[in-house]
Parts: structure tokens; sequence; C-alpha cells
């Protein structure tokens, strides 16, 4: 619950809202609480499912997720009944996810609308619990045709704030303590003194031994006149005792009292429990009997299960076996299968090359470039034999002309 504080918002909700707006769902609570008491909710809810009282901040302040959340979904099972519809009593071990979709459905046709959603109610307090269950408690009155009313404030009446003590009224704490003072003097005053004894009412008595008539006295007093100052001393001579936490008399009449609570409680209780014990012996004996008759039916099945189970265990071990063998084969094939894609990656290498024209015409280019290069090199040699035959022949005529020279001076 690190998301919700004790007002049942979450935390990201708290900078939204307003201080006072916070305490709201307490507020809120404690109205739920009085129109649960006006519904009668203590002998209709607590009584008959066993429940324990709600206090006035329930819903609001989150102490047990699990018995709150029960509690939410058995209060508003109730309450709906109370509106006229139906709803069974959930029980502790019943999906929350349906009983909280059962509840906002019949909140949703009652005409609240619902802006959260149904995690909220998971936890069984918070603001949310406590709204559904308001507008159930609205619904479940005005089904009641419960109206209310302007409150009528009663006429103040005036009282002395200072009672007359009566001094006829004779208090236990008062007796006490004339009786610790009369008993709590020194020891001189436990002794006897011979005036004391004088002042006491029957050393009157005493003296007046000596002093009595000869004849008996009788009262002239008639039983009318005593009791007309019976009526009229009665009313002064009550006594209020007032009760101490402290005595051991009022300790012992509670242990009595107990005692005999106790006793009642036993003596019913001890019925139903005789009466439960004789069910449940009842139910184990039932239980035995049926157990021994399926034992008896299902003997002969249990045998030839395990027959089947062995006979399964014995065709596992044998698949495994083959099991083995196979897994080798399928080795030895993944082998021979990448070598046969290697093969086949290679021949289809050599039959791209063989099928490629790309060399033949590289060869083709190649050979033309080869016959321009020829051509224009012939044409360079042709051009140099020319020039050489050039200087040959001017070599010649020079040469010529020189012997032409040399033979003309020889003559």
């Amino acid at each position: 619950m690190s998301g919700d504080d004790g007002s049942g918002l979450p935390a990201g909700e708290e900078n939204d809202l307003g201080p006072g707006q916070l305490y709201a769902p307490f507020l809120v609570m404690e109205s739920l609480l009085d129109k649960l008491k006006l519904l009668h909710y203590d002998k209709e809810f607590i009584r008959e499912l066993k429940m324990k009282p709600l206090n006035r901040h329930y819903f609001v302040i989150p102490t047990n997720p699990g018995e709150q959340f029960f509690m939410f979904t058995s209060l508003a099972a109730w309450l709906i009944r109370k509106t006229g519809g139906k709803f069974e009593q959930p029980q502790e071990f019943d999906d929350p996810n349906a009983a909280i979709a059962s509840i906002l459905d019949f909140v949703r046709k009652i005409g609240m609308t619902v802006d959260f959603p149904p995690n909220r109610l998971k936890p069984g307090c918070g603001q949310h619990v406590v709204m559904v269950l308001d507008k159930l408690a609205d619904e479940a009155l005005r089904a009641t045709n419960f109206k209310w009313q302007k409150p009528e404030p009663k006429p103040e009446v005036t009282e002395d704030d200072t009672v007359e003590e009566d001094e006829s009224e004779l208090l236990l704490e008062r007796v006490e303590e004339e009786m610790a003072a009369v008993y709590s003097d020194d020891e001189d005053d436990n002794l006897l003194n011979v005036d004391d004894l004088r002042a006491l009412p029957g050393a009157d008595l005493v003296n007046s031994e000596s002093q009595k008539p000869e004849e008996i006295l009788e009262s002239t007093t008639t039983s009318e006149d005593w009791q007309l100052e019976l009526e009229r001393v009665l009313p002064q001579l009550k006594v209020t005792i007032k009760t101490d936490s402290r005595d051991w008399r009022s300790h012992l009449q509670q242990m009595h009292t107990q005692h005999e609570g106790i006793q009642e409680s036993l003596s019913t209780a001890k019925t139903r429990l005789d009466k439960l014990h004789f069910d449940v012996s009842q139910t184990m004996d039932k239980i035995k009997s049926r157990e021994k008759f399926l034992n008896s039916q299902l003997d002969p099945i249990l045998i030839e299960y395990r027959s089947v189970q062995d006979e399964l265990a014995r065709v596992s071990a044998q698949y495994q076996e083959v099991n083995g063998g196979v897994n080798e084969r399928q080795r030895a094939l993944a082998l021979v299968s990448e070598e046969l894609d290697a093969v086949k990656q290679e021949m289809e290498e050599r039959g791209s090359s063989m099928t490629d024209g790309t060399p033949l015409v590289n060869i083709k280019r190649a050979v033309g470039r080869m016959k321009s290069e020829i051509l224009s090199m012939n044409v360079q040699i042709g051009v140099l034999e020319h020039s050489l035959l050039q200087a040959k022949l001017r070599d010649k005529s020079l040469l010529q002309q020189d012997m032409n020279s040399n033979s003309y001076l020889t003559v």
C-alpha cells in the first residue's frame, strides 16, 4: 500500500486536491455508518452473518486487505438485496474480479457514473469503496421509503448546577472513611476511660437500675401510629451503596455470573458439538466405504496401467537405442549433403565460366587493338624505309659526284 495513504487516494492525486479534500472520505464514511444504522444493519447484517461491527473509519484506513475486501463485498451484497436486487452472499474464496464486476454493473444500473478502474476496489478500502457503499446505502434507504426530516431541537431545561446532598443517604465511602477514622487513632485512644464509659448509653441504664419503676411500663402507641411513623421515616432510611470495582464481592459476583453464562453456553454448544461429531463420524464412515469400493473397482485398472507403463518404458528404451543410430546416420547424411552442395557450386561456377562470352570479347578487343598497333607500326616502318631509301640515294649521288670529280682531276 505504498501508493495510498490514510485517505485512500493515490500518491499522484494528492497534489491535485486541497488539504481539506483529503479528509472527505472520513466524513463520507461517518455518514455511511449512520445510514447503515438507519437500515438496522446491526441486527440484519452483523448478527445474521456474525460479522464484526464497523468503526467509523473502517473502509478509509487500510488494515487487513483480505478482511476489508470480504466485508466490502458482503456489505455491498446485503445493500443490493435491500434495494430489491438479486446478489448471492459472496464467499472468501470467490473470484474478486467477478464480484467487483457484478457490483459495478448494479451501481451503473442505479445511475452512478463509474469513472475509475475496477482494481481500485480490490484493496477493500479507499475513497472509491466508500463512494460505492454510500451510493448503495442511499438507494437502499430510498427503496425502504425512508425520508429525511428536519431536526427538531429539544427545549432547554435549566437545572441547578449544585445538587443538594441528601444527608439521609449513606454512602459506602463515607462509612468506610468514618470507620477508618475511628480505627486509625493512636493506641492511647484505645484505652478505656471511666468518663467515657459514663458517657455511653449503657451507663445510663446502669445508673437507672436503682430508679426502675416497680410496675412494667406499657406503651400507649397504637399500630396505626407506628405505621404512620414508619411511612414518615422510610424515605430517610434509604441507603445508597456505591459499588467498587476493587471489592472482592463484586469480583465474586462476576465470577458466578460468568460461570452461569459459561454453563448455559456449554449446554447449548455441547449439543451442537455432539451433533457435529455424529455428522462428521457418519460422513467419515461413508467416505471410507466409498474409498474401499473405489479401490476394489480400480484395482484391475491399476494393474493394467502398471503393465502398460512398463511396456511404455521398454518401448521408450528401444526407441532411444534406435534414435541413436538414426542420429549418427543423420550426421553422415549432413556431411554428404555439404560435400554435394560444394560439388554443385563448383560445377555451377565452371558451367557459368564456360558459357560466359566475356573472355572472347576481351580477346577480340585485344586482337583488334594489336592489329591497329601493327598497322601503325607498319606505317612507321614504311616511313622509316622511305627515309632510309632517300638517305641511301642521296649518299649514292654524292658518292658518284665525288667519283666524277676525282676522275676529272686525274685527267
